[in-house]
C-alpha cells in the first residue's frame, strides 16, 4: 500500500507524466512527499523510488544531498540563519543567538512543540537584506531581534500562511501554470522512448 494519501500519489504521477526521464522527477516528488509529511519518511521514498524507477537507496542519497530536503523530522517552520560575511556583518550571530534564546532551541534543534528547527546557513544570497533569514525557504530581512519576535508571532499564529507554504513546498510542485501532461500523454512518451 502507498504511503503517498491518493491526492498526492496522482499529483506525483501528473509530474512524472511532466518529463521525458522518469527519474528526472524525483526531486520535485521529493518535496511534494516532504510537503505531506514534513520530511521524506522511509516509505515516502518508497513510493517515489517505484513511480521513478530507482531504489529507495537512490532516493535518500539524493534527498541528503540537498539541504532543502530532510530525511529526519522538522519543525513546521525551519529557521535558516545566514551568518556568512555580509549577514555576519551586519549583526547575523547576534539575532542567531537572540533566536535560540527566544525560541528555546539551539542550531539543528526543534522546539518542544515542534513548530521550528533553527539551521545556520552558509549563504542565502539575500545580502542585500543582510541580516537575512529564511523561513521554509522564503526570505525574511533585514531582522533585527525584535523584527524575528514579530515574525515567530506571525508564523505561529498562521497569519504568514499563504506567503509561508508548509514545509517549504516549492512553486515546480503547486504548479498551476507552464507545461501541464496528462499521466497517458506521459506514458505515451515512455513508451516511445523505451
Amino acid at each position: 500500500m502507498a504511503h503517498l494519501s491518493d491526492e498526492n500519489m496522482e499529483r506525483a504521477r501528473r509530474l512524472v507524466a511532466v518529463y521525458p526521464e522518469r527519474r528526472s522527477a524525483l526531486i520535485p516528488l521529493c518535496h511534494l512527499a516532504q510537503g505531506q509529511d514534513g520530511w521524506l519518511t522511509p516509505e515516502a521514498m518508497e513510493d517515489i523510488a517505484e513511480l521513478v524507477g530507482v531504489t529507495p537507496a537512490e532516493v535518500y542519497g539524493t534527498a541528503t544531498f540537498y539541504d532543502m530536503l530532510h530525511t529526519e523530522p522538522v519543525g513546521r517552520h525551519v529557521i535558516a540563519v545566514c551568518t556568512n560575511i555580509a549577514c555576519m556583518l551586519e549583526g547575523a550571530y547576534e539575532l542567531l543567538e537572540h533566536i535560540e534564546e527566544h525560541l528555546g532551541a539551539r542550531v539543528g534543534q526543534t522546539t518542544e512543540d515542534g513548530e521550528f528547527t533553527v539551521e545556520e546557513a552558509e549563504c542565502l544570497a539575500g545580502c542585500d537584506a543582510a541580516p537575512c533569514v529564511q523561513v521554509n525557504h522564503r526570505f525574511f530581512g533585514p531582522l533585527d531581534s525584535a523584527g524575528f519576535d514579530r515574525l515567530a508571532d506571525d508564523l505561529r499564529a498562521g497569519r504568514l500562511a499563504g506567503e509561508v507554504p508548509r514545509h517549504g513546498v516549492l512553486c515546480r510542485v503547486e504548479r498551476s501554470v507552464g507545461l501541464e501532461a496528462s499521466s497517458a500523454e506521459g506514458a505515451e512518451r515512455r513508451e516511445r522512448t523505451s
